[in-house]
């Protein structure tokens, strides 16, 4: 039968694009809040860090009703490290929005989450928003989005998409850019009419496949999924299986179920296939499960998902200040935290390594990894993590390495940089084109080339660049590269760090603690401009003496230090360095905090190279 009532869609972009904005005002505009209620901004967007940051990290469903058709709305992550985010919430929609911004046109992450809608045979609706920008490049961008579709192979259905142009800050959507829109209908009735309703198999048995987790501290956790086929009830006996693991085969009962409506969910007795429905009960399930009836047991097949490229090692905190400011700083506490993610995130992966203190932690990029560090660290948990390094795969004997596609928006005068440092980092240009008054320019580049470029790109494009990678292909290895060419420096002794000892280390380099900040041995304070390392005895006091100088009284000037935040920070370190998480504080370290071994250890090195 079909669904004439129902339509599941997914809301998918680059980032930055505006998904989550049209999200509200779709919400707004369905009556999903009473007209006087008080709604923040980027509704979806529930995390702290989502807010902060202003960026989509987890995909969230929501519901709106239309004309008597209730639309099942998922909105996806837009930057390319939560890629595995929209990969698994595909298996949930039977048609995607395509989002793109009227200036930027689309971009990197824009290419793959499209791919990915057109190898499921997804129907698109093209959505080109904020086309009230100054700078919006209309009839530009759905040329590029055309070329784009046949460059990815699009059936001829797929190439015949409607193109909306909207505005989500304004609320407005018109098929017709001679007609501006007054709202979003337009939007709302492409959607009903051009999504097709699914064909559902609503007297089979049950079979839900899980395409997502969550947890409640009062029901424990909860599964979120499509019903493939029949009829699912609270209180029904089940049984969980998996695709790639026929083996398993889990008794359950489903306690407490509901579906989606707004923002709550809604508890309900029953419901049907195409229903998209949250469930408690269960509590080993897994993304990737299938939920059965007892006496049909068929497992669902569950979308692949693109397998990592950065690594980490995550280990118990060793160092002088370990465990004063941490409430979970054990190998225990480390262990179940980094395996529970595991729970949640797809596209994570954690190994045991030969040390019972530490984990390999497996991850889509920089930022991938350090959202994970923060939520930990602000959950009390402290610890220490290496320098990410990318994940290499021997091909038919031959060494590959992760590339990427990096597309970057610069002022004219700023091109001349861009190149030279992607001539150092081995990058090959693909495309050079003219937006506007900036140029664009399209790389491919070694993943392990990007680490530590933001802030000399930021640097050289004086802060007005923009630049965007996501994951192209593994390629044979590239040959060496200089991850860093300054050095450290690095905390003589262990004390606080007083004006007098800073004043004389300041032009040494760039200083990243202020006067009264607790230093131990190895602690790295700064950053040299030379490519060795410094140590520098920050907590050295001045030398008193009975004799009085014109001069001796002058207050001593310091410049003000260099606040590194956390992905600054992973940008920075080197490979003998970790850094040090705490739930108070964030402190770059020497693996070897004793000067004399430290320097035997680098002799011993420089001279094995020799």
């Amino acid at each position: 039968m079909l669904r004439e009532d129902l339509r599941n869609v997914a809301i998918i972009a680059h980032v930055d694009h505006g998904k989550t904005t049209l999200v509200d005002a779709m919400l707004k505009q369905s009556h999903t809040f009473r007209d006087n209620q008080s709604v923040e901004e980027r509704v979806m967007d529930s995390g702290d860090l989502e807010r902060e940051r202003g960026i989509t990290i987890l995909a969230k469903n929501t519901s709106i009703h239309y004309n008597g058709v209730k639309i099942n709305v998922v909105d996806t992550p837009g930057h390319a490290d939560f890629s595995g985010e929209v990969e698994r919430v595909m298996m949930m929609v039977n048609g995607v929005l395509v989002l793109v911004d009227a200036a930027e046109g689309p971009m990197p992450q824009t290419r793959f989450v499209m791919q990915k809608a057109l190898e499921m045979g997804h129907r698109l609706i093209i959505v080109v928003n904020k086309i009230d920008r100054p700078d919006a490049r209309l009839n530009e961008v759905q040329d590029e989005i055309l070329e784009l579709l046949l460059e990815l192979d699009a059936s001829d259905d797929q190439l015949m998409s409607p193109v909306v142009w909207c505005s989500g800050r304004d609320g407005t959507a018109t098929l017709d850019l001679n007609q501006p829109g007054k709202d979003l209908t337009p939007l709302f009735e492409t959607i009903v009419n051009h999504i097709q309703p699914m064909e559902v198999a609503a007297d089979g048995a049950t079979q839900v496949l899980v395409s997502s987790i969550d947890y409640n501290d009062y029901v424990g956790r909860i599964g979120i999924g499509r019903i493939e086929r029949g009829v699912i009830k609270a209180g029904q006996a089940v049984t969980v299986c998996n695709y790639n693991n026929v083996q398993q085969k889990t008794p359950g009962k489903i306690v407490n179920l509901y579906q989606i409506e707004g923002l709550q969910r809604a508890q309900c007795e029953s419901a049907r296939a195409g229903d998209i429905v949250c469930f408690s009960g269960l509590e080993k399930i897994n993304i990737g499960d299938t939920v059965c009836s007892t006496d049909c047991v068929e497992p669902h097949k569950f979308v692949k998902i693109t397998e990592p490229t950065v690594e980490m090692t995550f280990s118990v905190n060793d160092s002088p200040f370990a465990g004063k400011e941490g409430k979970m700083v054990t190998t225990r506490h480390l262990r179940d935290r980094l395996f529970k993610e595991l729970l949640k995130d797809v596209s994570l992966r954690v190994e045991e390594t030969g040390s019972a203190d530490s984990y390999r932690v497996c991850g889509r990029g920089e930022m991938h990894l350090s959202i994970l560090i923060e939520n930990m660290r602000r959950e009390g948990y402290e610890f220490q993590v290496s320098t990410p390094r990318v994940m290499y795969k021997e091909i038919d004997g031959v060494k590959h390495e992760p590339m990427e596609r990096l597309i970057v928006d610069v002022p004219d005068d700023a091109t001349g940089a861009v190149f030279q440092s992607m001539g150092n980092r081995k990058g090959e240009l693909l495309h050079m084109s003219a937006i506007g008054s900036r140029t664009r320019l399209e790389f491919i580049i070694p993943a392990r080339g990007l680490f530590g470029y933001k802030s000399e790109f930021l640097t050289s494009t004086k802060g007005e660049g923009v630049m965007n990678s996501v994951f192209f292909e593994y390629q044979p290895y590239k040959g060496e590269l200089s991850r860093r060419n300054t050095g450290s420096l690095i905390a003589f002794e262990t004390g606080e760090a007083v004006t007098y000892g800073l004043f004389n280390a300041q032009g040494r380099g760039t200083l990243f603690i202020g006067a009264g900040t607790p230093v131990y041995e190895g602690m790295v304070i700064g950053e040299s401009p030379k490519s060795e390392d410094i140590n520098v005895n920050v907590c050295k006091t001045k030398h008193l003496t009975n004799t009085r100088s014109s001069a001796s009284d002058d207050a001593l000037r310091l410049i003000t230090p260099k606040k590194m935040s956390l992905e600054e920070c992973l940008e920075f370190i080197g490979d003998d360095e970790l850094l040090e998480v705490t739930p108070k504080s964030i402190r770059i370290r020497k693996r070897i905090l004793d000067s004399e071994l430290r320097a035997k250890a680098n002799a011993k090195l420089k001279k094995g190279l020799a």
